[in-house]
């Protein structure tokens, strides 16, 4: 049984870690509709998340592999990335070494509002989460499901400009980072708060979801590293740690890149209804058991 829900919960945070729907309320509160014993080991387990989590950096590593060399060889190599070296239908992420120092810096000035709020107030926040914790976890996560689902459709609804990634500016940055940090609100969603920021802010919603996804780098590095810390070396390798973690990082590849293909010809209208839907069954489901 333990094996089959690590896959799940794995499963779990992959598809919902890159779309916006928030991989927090689903990996709380699916143990929670299906009746399980949130004492479980593997649902009570802080540090299990975060492995489920690091499974997630791997994937933004492989997904956006030629991103990365392109941005760390233009850094610190000697050579520079031209148009003509990428997809036609993709925006260049850097031209020159100058620019691509800059952006390495925006992202660590992204991570930097989350850094600093989850070291003060994760733990505060995340029991809000679970309803083994707080017995109103279901009304919290599916209200903020909803209203943060119709904010990220109204902002690319009415924000029509379409800018590329190289218009990124260090307050862009900053704001961005700070929506990243209201991410740690259960049900909010990390992914849909920075694309939200990021469209409000502009950019196309390939360029939004890019640099989300980028962004994620450093915060779940960082988490999973301190996270992680004390951790035995014998339960990282245990089956049922290594399965969720496997699960995790295969579908956060898959759907990262299923959202970046999305976005390039979609709006984000189905994330709203989905959330909205989510959201009122949570909340109807809390009301039902009472």
């Amino acid at each position: 049984m333990s094996h089959a829900w690590a896959v799940l919960l794995g499963l779990v945070q992959g598809v919902t870690e890159f779309l916006p729907i928030s991989s927090t309320a689903h990996l709380r509160l699916i143990p929670w509709v299906f009746g399980v014993d949130t004492s479980l080991p593997l649902v009570a387990s802080a540090q299990f998340d975060i492995a489920l989590h690091a499974g997630s950096f791997i994937a933004i590593l492989a997904a956006l592999w030629s991103d990365w060399v392109d941005l760390f060889s233009t850094a610190f190599g000697s050579r520079a990335v031209t148009v003509s070296e990428k997809s036609p239908t993709q925006d260049p992420l850097v031209s020159d070494r100058t620019q691509a120092r800059r952006f390495i810096g925006f992202l660590l000035v992204t991570s930097v509002p989350a850094g600093i709020v989850g070291v003060l107030l994760d733990q505060p926040l995340e029991k809000y989460s679970t309803p083994a914790e707080f017995h109103a976890a279901p009304l919290l996560v599916g209200a903020c499901l909803a209203l943060f689902g119709v904010l990220l459709w109204a902002v690319d609804r009415y924000v029509s400009r379409q800018d590329p990634i190289g218009s990124m500016t260090w307050w862009k940055a900053f704001g961005i980072g700070c929506a990243q940090a209201v991410a740690l609100i259960p049900g909010v969603s990390r992914s849909g708060s920075t694309m939200t920021a990021g469209r409000a802010m502009g950019f196309s919603r390939e360029t939004a979801a890019r640099y989300s996804f980028m962004a994620a780098l450093p915060i779940i590095g960082g988490a999973a590293a301190w996270g992680l810390r004390d951790v035995p070396i014998s339960t990282l390798l245990s089956l049922d740690w290594v399965l969720g973690f496997t699960a995790a990082a295969l579908s956060s590849y898959l759907f990262m890149r299923v959202m970046l293909a999305y976005v390039r010809k979609h709006t984000f209208a189905v994330f709203m209804w989905y959330r909205i839907a989510a959201g009122l069954f949570f909340v109807a489901l809390f009301w039902i058991r009472g």
